[in-house]
């Protein structure tokens, strides 16, 4: 792949294009997790956001003509992004070693939160949620270049999570299919909730992004 065809993030290289479940996806956001530390700021890894053009931007006419700075500040237009029916594809790399444990306690938390927020976590969503820190807990440590791919396919209510990691030159996979409609939208919503996500800088760059498509 040439350097043409990538997209460099905090120095991890996204490829502009991928094909999932034969639908063939372009990198409409990127950004960073980070964090301060006694005034050191820690990036934690780097996102970026895969999803069909056409189909998002048939599915936003509405917002058609918005500002970029208005709809990185609009609840209502990433739930319209997060409901529009397309294929999304979302690669976590880390950047700062991490414990498996410690990321999947994160992801379940925010997903448990939101869930019982409008009042969908049921055991079903327990049981679930349970399986996605077992997933990440049998990492003892995400060390940095490990490669988190989430897959939300737009004709099935769930999400794929693929662990891909090289230990000592030989490259590791591991999946897990998590087939609870209510934890895969939430789970997609933590990384496409506007002001409100996990990275900031990856919902700006959106917003960015889809104005860009939405005034063709």
């Amino acid at each position: 792949m040439s350097a043409s065809e990538t997209l460099m993030v905090e120095e991890v290289p996204f490829p502009l294009h991928i094909t999932a479940t034969n639908n063939p996806l372009s990198l409409l956001g990127h950004g960073v997790t980070d964090i301060e530390i006694h005034f050191l700021h820690i990036k934690l890894t780097a996102i970026g956001v895969y999803l069909d053009p056409d189909v998002v931007t048939t599915h936003l006419q509405q917002w058609k003509g918005k500002g970029e700075s208005e709809l990185a500040e609009n609840d209502g237009f990433f739930e319209a992004l997060v409901s529009v029916p397309t294929d999304v594809v979302i690669r976590v790399v880390v950047i700062k070693e991490i414990k498996g444990s410690q990321f999947g306690v994160q992801l379940e938390s925010a997903v448990r939160d939101r869930l019982a927020a409008v009042d969908q976590y049921e055991e079903e969503e327990e049981e679930a949620l349970e399986k996605v820190i077992q997933f990440f807990q049998s990492s003892n440590y995400l060390k940095k270049h490990s490669l988190i791919t989430f897959t939300f396919p737009a004709t099935a209510s769930l999400v794929e999570i693929t662990l891909t990691s090289t230990t000592e030159g030989k490259e590791e996979s591991k999946n897990l299919r998590v087939e609870n409609e209510n934890v895969a939208k939430m789970m997609k919503k933590w990384y496409l909730d506007g002001p409100n996500g996990v990275s900031r800088t990856t919902t700006v760059s959106l917003a960015h992004n889809l104005v860009a498509l939405l005034s063709n």
